[in-house]
This record gives C-alpha cells, sequence and structure tokens, in this order.
C-alpha cells in the first residue's frame, strides 16, 4: 500500500512479488455505504476447504498499523487489524468496522454508525470510544507516525493534535457507544478513502497498556486473522479469527516464511503456495511443455511508479535544466526491452495506466541526447557538476541492472560518473525523510487508494510530510488545492492533469517504470486469490481445494 517500495532490483522484486498483483477501480462517491463490488478471483467459487496457505514474506517494519509506511508492513496489517471502511477487491470503498455513514449536506461531516457484532479478537465489543482513541494516538506526537498528517490532516484538529496545541482531536466527536461523528474542514470527495489506510485503524488501548512495547507482538486486532505467532527472522503465523464480523475467514491460517531462499525452489518443493516469476525464470515457466506452464497467472499492472529522486535544495539538483538534462539522457524503451524483458512499462507521466485520472497527453521528457547536451549547457553545472552520490537501501545486493544502465547513459551522454552508495534500510529511510540524501533510487510508489490525489497532493504538494524532496511550485500547489475540494470528477481531473505536467516539466524525479504485466505463479489447490493492484484485505476469502 503506500507505498514506498523498494524495487531496485527487478527480478528479485518480482521474485518476491505477493503483495498486490492487480485489476482495477473506478472513484468512490463522497457518501453512502460503500457497495461491495464483484471480486475477480481464480479458482472462482465462494466456499471450500479449510487449510493452510504459505507464502514468502520480508519482515516487516512494524506491525504497528499507525506506524506503518510500507507495503510489506501493511499487507500484514490489513489482515490482522481493520479500520471504519476499507477497499474491497474491487476498489471500491466499503464498510468495515462501520455499517453505514451519513455525510453532512455540506460534505464536511460523516456519522459513522458501528456494526453491532464489531469485535476485538479477544471478543471485547468495539466502541466509538476506540474509534477516537486510535485516531488521537495515531496524531499523538509520541507516535511518531509517518502518514498521519498526510492521511488524517484533513480532520478538523488534526494539525493542533499534531502540534502538542491539543490533546484531543476536535472533530472526532463520540455520540453513543455506536456512533462516531468525523468533521473535516472541507468537503473532499476523497476522504473516506483516506481512512482505507491503516494510519486511521482501531487498536485496544487496554491491549497496549497491558503489553507495553511488545504489544505488536500480541495484539488483540479485529481483523479476520489473529497473530499468534512471531518468529523474528523466521516466521509469521496467523490463525482465523472466529470473531470476525463478516463471518470466519475460509483458511484456518497463514504462514508468512521470513527466512527467504529461492522462493522458485520453495514453490518447486510445494513450501509455498504462490510466488512471483524473475527475470531469469522467465523463459522456462512461459514454455508449454514446461510442467510449471499449467500454474502460471498473469497478473494485470499494479498502481505503482519506479523513480530515482532527487534532492532539490542540493546541487547540483537546484537547477532544473540539470535535471531535465538527466531525463533526457536515460533511453527507458532500451533498458525496459532489453535490461527488463518488457516487464516494467517506461513511464511518460505520475499516474499509471488505467489509474483514475491517467492522461496520456501528459508527457516527461523523453530520450533525447541532443537536448540532454543543451540543457546541461545551458544549466549553471556546465562548466561541471559537484561530486553526486545516489544512495539506495540494502546492504551487499546489487543497484540493479536498469539502474547500472542509467548511470552509464548519464556518463556517455553528459560526461557525468555518479558514485552508488548502499546503506542499511532502517539508516536509508531515517535519512530520507530528514532529506539528508543528495540523489536516492530503490524506491517506487503504491498507490494506497485509487484517487490521483494519493500520489499528486501527497508527494508533490509543497506541504505534504511525504514530499521528500523539498520540491515546491506555487502554481501546483493551487492547482492541488483547487483539486482537493472540487466535487465534479471531470473538473478534478483536469486540475490534476495540468499539475501533473507542471511537475514532470520540473523533473523533481526522473521517472523511471510502471508494473507491467506481472507473472505469477499459483498452487492449483489456492481457490478465491483475488489479484489486486493496491494491498486490500483479501486473504479471508481464500480456501485450499484438493491439496
Amino acid at each position: 500500500m503506500t507505498r514506498l517500495l523498494n524495487i531496485t532490483v527487478i527480478g528479485a522484486a518480482l521474485g518476491l512479488l505477493v503483495l498486490a498483483l492487480a485489476c482495477g477501480g473506478e472513484e468512490e462517491p463522497a457518501s453512502g455505504t460503500g457497495s461491495s463490488g464483484d471480486e475477480l478471483t481464480l479458482g472462482g467459487g465462494s466456499g471450500g476447504t479449510a487449510g493452510v496457505f504459505r507464502r514468502l514474506w520480508q519482515e516487516p517494519p512494524t506491525l504497528d498499523p499507525h506506524e506503518a509506511g510500507d507495503t510489506t508492513s501493511a499487507g500484514i496489517i490489513v489482515e490482522v487489524f481493520s479500520g471504519l471502511v476499507a477497499l474491497n477487491t474491487s476498489l471500491q470503498v466499503a464498510p468495515e468496522l462501520a455499517e453505514r455513514w451519513d455525510v453532512s449536506e455540506d460534505g464536511k461531516t460523516y456519522t459513522f454508525h458501528l456494526r453491532p457484532n464489531a469485535r476485538f479478537h479477544d471478543g471485547k465489543p468495539v466502541t466509538a470510544e476506540d474509534v477516537k482513541y486510535s485516531l488521537e494516538r495515531a496524531t499523538d506526537a509520541e507516535t511518531q507516525s509517518p502518514e498521519a498528517s498526510a492521511y488524517l490532516n484533513d480532520i478538523v484538529g488534526v494539525t493542533a493534535k499534531l502540534a502538542g496545541r491539543a490533546d484531543e482531536i476536535e472533530g472526532v466527536r463520540v455520540i453513543d457507544a455506536g456512533t462516531v461523528e468525523i468533521t473535516i474542514n472541507e468537503p473532499k470527495p476523497y476522504f473516506l478513502a483516506k481512512l482505507t489506510y491503516p494510519t486511521s485503524y482501531v487498536v485496544d488501548r487496554e491491549n497496549l497498556a497491558a503489553e507495553g512495547d511488545d504489544w505488536v507482538f500480541k495484539p488483540n486486532g479485529t481483523g479476520p486473522f489473529k497473530l499468534t505467532e512471531y518468529r523474528v527472522g523466521a516466521l509469521i503465523v496467523l490463525e482465523r479469527n472466529e470473531h470476525y464480523y463478516h463471518g470466519p475467514a475460509l483458511l484456518d491460517r497463514v504462514e508468512l516464511i521470513l527466512s527467504g531462499g529461492s522462493a522458485m525452489a520453495m514453490y518447486e518443493n510445494g513450501e509455498i503456495d504462490i510466488t512471483g516469476v524473475g527475470l531469469s525464470e522467465l523463459d522456462r515457466v512461459s514454455n508449454p511443455l514446461e510442467p510449471l506452464n499449467a500454474e502460471v497467472v498473469v497478473a494485470p499492472p499494479g498502481f505503482d511508479l519506479a523513480y530515482i529522486g532527487f534532492n532539490l535544495s542540493e546541487p547540483p539538483f537546484d537547477d532544473a535544466n540539470f535535471r531535465r538534462a538527466l531525463a533526457h539522457a536515460i533511453d527507458k524503451e532500451t533498458i525496459a526491452s532489453r535490461v527488463l524483458l518488457e516487464l516494467v512499462v517506461p513511464a511518460t507521466g505520475i499516474l499509471p495506466p488505467d489509474f483514475p485520472g491517467y492522461n496520456p497527453a501528459v508527457q516527461a521528457p523523453g530520450f533525447d541526447p541532443a537536448r540532454a547536451q543543451e540543457l546541461m549547457a545551458q544549466s549553471k553545472y556546465a562548466g561541471g557538476a559537484p561530486r553526486i552520490i545516489v544512495t539506495i537501501p540494502g546492504t551487499g545486493g546489487s543497484a540493479g541492472l536498469d539502474l547500472e544502465a542509467i548511470l552509464n547513459m548519464w556518463e556517455e551522454t553528459l560526461g557525468l560518473r555518479v558514485e552508488l552508495q548502499q546503506v542499511e534500510a532502517a539508516t536509508f529511510w531515517e535519512d530520507l525523510n530528514d532529506r539528508r540524501l543528495q540523489a536516492f533510487a530503490g524506491l517506487g510508489w503504491q498507490a494506497d487508494y485509487p484517487d490521483p490525489q494519493n500520489f499528486l497532493d501527497i508527494l508533490f504538494h509543497s506541504e505534504s510530510q511525504l514530499n521528500q524532496r523539498g520540491y515546491s511550485n506555487p502554481e501546483v500547489d493551487r492547482l492541488l488545492e483547487a483539486a482537493r475540494v472540487e466535487r465534479d470528477w471531470e473538473a478534478r481531473k483536469a486540475l490534476y492533469n495540468e499539475a501533473e505536467q507542471l511537475i514532470v516539466d520540473d523533473v523533481p524525479w526522473v521517472l523511471l517504470w510502471f508494473s507491467g504485466e506481472n507473472i505469477v505463479l499459483l498452487k492449483p489447490y489456492v481457490k478465491g486469490y483475488a489479484l489486486t493492484p493496491l494491498i486490500v484485505p483479501k486473504l479471508k476469502d481464500v480456501y485450499i481445494e484438493g491439496r
């Protein structure tokens, strides 16, 4: 889900691609109760035998919903916890802890009515006080949520709460045990969609008090699965929650293997039930004579974008012509075709194809070596650029064939010698958030909800907490602010398209790739597994039949 997603090493990323795979979605209306829509599933059917679903996973940075800001954590959190609403597998906002909601005539006040059968894992009822406590915990400065400012700041009083000027959120009011009212500062058609992100999920105050700092290893959540075992670096086990308000999940248990190993070997040995397919195995599994070919599933592209980011306050990236020269010097078509075997699609804008608001007329600088050299000559670094270091997260791994090809193109076309620096992931994130990195790669942004605001406003408004590049354009801010409150979809789309073109012209990022079609292997006995382009709770509908 949102998120910053490590995708430098394309083959490795595809080999572990078990998070969000694909389908499509439409913008959700600002009011109503949400609708379920039809689910895209594999194997069909709505029932079957229970069982165990096994998959490879990476060590999650956190299992605290209010501290999460990455896809690895979110993929587990959405199964263990829940919020008032969620995205379903059709990417529509659907009721979760709230069975319905009302919206005031001015579009600012949402009244959520909780389900009478909403329960924590221990069977205790979920109340409006739990919702209020959770929102206020997420916006407490001590929680240090990386997302609260971006995802909850529409609620009246959140800014004061985050700044420590208030003990409570003014815009959150308990009406009674089953009803909570949330007031936002302006009518915003995407507000409900923002509440689907874990930052607003409900946690149990008594659970936190009893377990202290270790509560995330024994969480009393509300989602379809309970965390029953967590061996750091080895295994996470989720078991069915019998108190789940939508009814118990079909699976007995989900096992998330953290110990690594060869995903393909583990799949072939029957140790895991799903895996992505990396570049090295693509030809083999595509061969109709290969037994594994019968288990291939082609998933449509996800809603994500890979990029190289710059600190715009640091030379030489403080010069727009220098940045534009870098963009024009990259032959993305050749890299996508020859290096990455067309598993990615060269990005021409920020919004991915089929994402709400996507407009093919928006075009970022394309490959043009002559223009790259002209722009370099027009920049203030024409006589020579200072030392350039591109930092990537991780230890001991490859920078990725795509990044190596890009650095070679910069040297051949512009005479730039760029150094690569790899640092441990925790240090990388800290330095990135504090804007200490000159340039950075190995990242992608995966949308959390299907609205252009989740790419353009969240990442590029000058006051956004997630604008790690220090990008600022007053005209872009004006357009994004107008789009926030525009209720007519076509008018909103036009505002976002205009802002997007201005952003790509400024080149605060070098845009690289959108996801292409993903090749996935899935065991034939796994039924009901939905392929979605965003991280959504979906394992409750999976079942095992005929293993």
